[in-house]
């Protein structure tokens, strides 16, 4: 994300849902855990905008943070205009009880750097009941 980028008002991130994936038996105890998180870009701001990019940091138990910056989201670069919406799924590889947060970054329609933070999330393997 650039710095001259500015958080532009009524484009939002929420997190829909985040599941975890059991492992199958036999998977070395130090093999990253699956989980699948559901997003939803909501731009409920007056201006197009177009998304280009995403960064996010994976929080690890021990301390440790991974940051992953690329190109497009899940293979797209999604353009919103007023109060239109962009879902998607995808998923992180992480040590349990790990937390994800970030932004995705773009333009809107006069060329303006902008962008959106995600909002964290936490990474954690449900009790079995």
């Amino acid at each position: 994300m650039n710095e001259s980028s500015v958080e532009l008002e009524g484009l939002e991130v929420r997190v829909d849902q985040v599941l975890y994936q059991y492992r199958k038996s036999g998977v070395p105890s130090e093999t990253p855990h699956v989980f699948i998180y559901f997003l939803t870009i909501l731009n409920n701001s007056t201006e197009t905008v177009t998304l280009l990019g995403r960064k996010w940091v994976i929080e690890n138990s021990d301390g440790t943070q991974l940051v992953i910056e690329g190109d497009k989201i899940v293979g797209k670069t999604p353009t919103l205009s007023p109060g239109e919406n962009f879902s998607y799924n995808s998923f992180h590889l992480a040590d349990q009880n790990s937390r994800a947060f970030g932004s995705f970054h773009g333009s809107d329609s006069t060329k303006r750097k902008i962008h959106v933070q995600i909002p964290a999330f936490a990474m954690t393997i449900p009790e079995k009941s």
